[in-house]
C-alpha cells in the first residue's frame, strides 16, 4: 500500500538566528500563496503538523476541508539547547569548532543541552513511521520545520546528512516523498505552488 507525504515548510518567522524548539510566530499574510499551496495539496489528504505556532498556524491556514489530525511534538525542529534563539557569530565566537562540526559534519554533535542531527532523524522518522502505519494508504500533509523535512529526503535519498544539507527547503513548499512495499521514493522537493 502506498503513502504519500507532502512535507510542508511553515510560513516565515523572518528571525535571523537558530529558531528550534521556541515557539515564534509564522508570518501568514501572503494569503494568495496560502491560497495556492491549499489548492496544490490533495483535498482528501490528513493534516498533521508540529505542536509549534509557527507549523500549527500555517496547518490551520492551508487545512481546507481536509481532516486534521492532532498536532505532534515529534514533529519539532532541532532542537537547539543553549544554541537557541542566537546567531552564528554569537556562538561561533564562543564555541567555534563545535558548532562547525554541528553543521559541517552532522551526526553525533549536539548543542549543549540540545539534540544531536542523528538524534533529531530517529525521534521524526519514528513519529512519520507511526503516521503511515497508522493511516496506511492515505495521503499525509505534515506541516513541520527545515530539518524535519530533510529527515525524510534523507532516509528517502538514502543521503548522507552532508548531502542532505544541501537542500533548499523554503517556507510554504512542499516536498513530496512516497513509502509503498518497495521503499521510499522522491516526488518534487521545495516546490513552491
Amino acid at each position: 500500500m502506498t503513502s504519500r507525504l507532502f512535507l510542508v515548510r511553515h510560513g516565515p518567522t523572518h528571525a535571523k538566528c537558530m529558531v528550534g524548539w521556541s515557539d515564534l510566530p509564522a508570518d501568514l499574510s501572503d494569503t494568495a500563496a496560502l491560497s495556492r499551496l491549499e489548492l496544490a495539496l490533495p483535498q482528501d489528504a490528513l493534516v498533521i503538523s508540529s505542536d509549534l505556532s509557527r507549523a500549527a498556524d500555517t496547518a490551520d491556514a492551508i487545512q481546507g476541508k481536509r481532516t486534521r489530525l492532532s498536532h505532534s511534538s515529534e514533529l519539532r525542529e532541532i532542537h537547539f539547547g543553549d544554541w537557541e534563539l542566537r546567531t552564528w557569530a554569537d556562538i561561533e565566537a564562543e564555541d567555534p569548532e563545535r558548532i562547525r562540526a554541528y553543521w559541517e559534519n552532522p551526526g553525533d554533535v549536539r548543542p549543549p543541552a540540545g539534540e544531536s542531527w542523528n538524534q533529531v532523524c530517529a525521534r521524526v522518522d519514528a513519529a512519520i513511521d507511526q503516521l503511515i502505519h497508522t493511516h496506511a494508504g492515505r495521503d499525509l500533509i505534515v506541516v513541520g520545520h527545515f530539518g524535519q523535512i530533510l529527515t525524510q529526503l534523507q532516509r528517502a535519498e538514502q543521503l548522507t546528512a552532508e548531502e542532505v544539507f544541501a537542500h533548499r527547503i523554503d517556507n510554504l513548499s512542499v516536498s513530496e516523498i512516497r513509502k509503498d512495499s518497495n521503499g521510499w521514493s522522491i516526488g518534487k522537493i521545495n516546490q513552491l505552488p
